[in-house]
């Protein structure tokens, strides 16, 4: 999953920039992170903080039509996507009484129109990774089995053998249903709740 030297990268809901700057790092300057959000005011302090690193890989898009050009040109796109953000609640136990139907709704929403749009940039034989800082199936394993339903160039992979041999098996493993996806939670990782998902775009 991660970002090698020379590569092409898309960081599709890239926020602030933390994501962008960490492949960034990982590519050593070498290749290029493109970063796109569809809200401008959450992109908006990336600007500083690639100049504060000395980052100079990075090219920043404001809207979608910049990125049109550079469909299926990238050899990874992530979507760190918007998501009720149930996996914080053990450090924001007040937001769980916030979260309603039509909340999810909207998230849910947001999360395949994201994937959709992403999938467009990833070039045949290139990845696709889908994250969330949610614990809920609707918003995790249902949101990239429906995708991958109607994007049948897309295929999930493995991923509970690249966590250990990443981080050990001999170490707290995350939760998964079928080996496909993980999921960490404070019970079964001591961590926030998040949710990962690599998919691969067939050749």
């Amino acid at each position: 999953a991660v970002p090698r030297e020379g590569e092409q990268v898309l960081d599709f809901c890239a926020g602030g920039g933390g994501k962008t700057l960490a492949m960034a790092a990982a590519m050593h300057n070498k290749g290029q992170v493109h970063a796109y959000d569809t809200d401008r005011k959450r992109l908006a302090p990336i600007i500083e903080r690639l100049k504060r690193a000395g980052t100079r890989n990075v090219q920043v898009h404001e809207d979608l039509s910049s990125l049109m050009p550079l469909k299926e040109r990238f050899d990874r796109v992530l979507v760190d996507a918007p998501c009720t953000g149930t996996g914080t609640w053990r450090r924001r136990p007040d937001t769980k009484w916030r979260l309603t139907e039509k909340n999810l709704e909207e998230r849910l929403a947001q999360q395949r129109e994201a994937l959709a749009n992403a999938s467009a940039f990833v070039r045949p034989g290139g990845f696709l990774f889908y994250v969330t800082c949610s614990i809920l199936p609707q918003e995790n394993e249902e949101q990239v089995n429906g995708f991958c339903e109607d994007h049948p160039g897309f295929e999930i992979l493995p991923a509970t053998e690249t966590w250990g041999t990443l981080f050990g098996k001999d170490k707290p493993q995350p939760r998964s249903r079928d080996g496909r996806t993980v999921t960490l939670t404070p019970a079964t990782t001591d961590t926030d709740g998040f949710f990962f998902c690599a998919m691969a775009r067939e050749r």
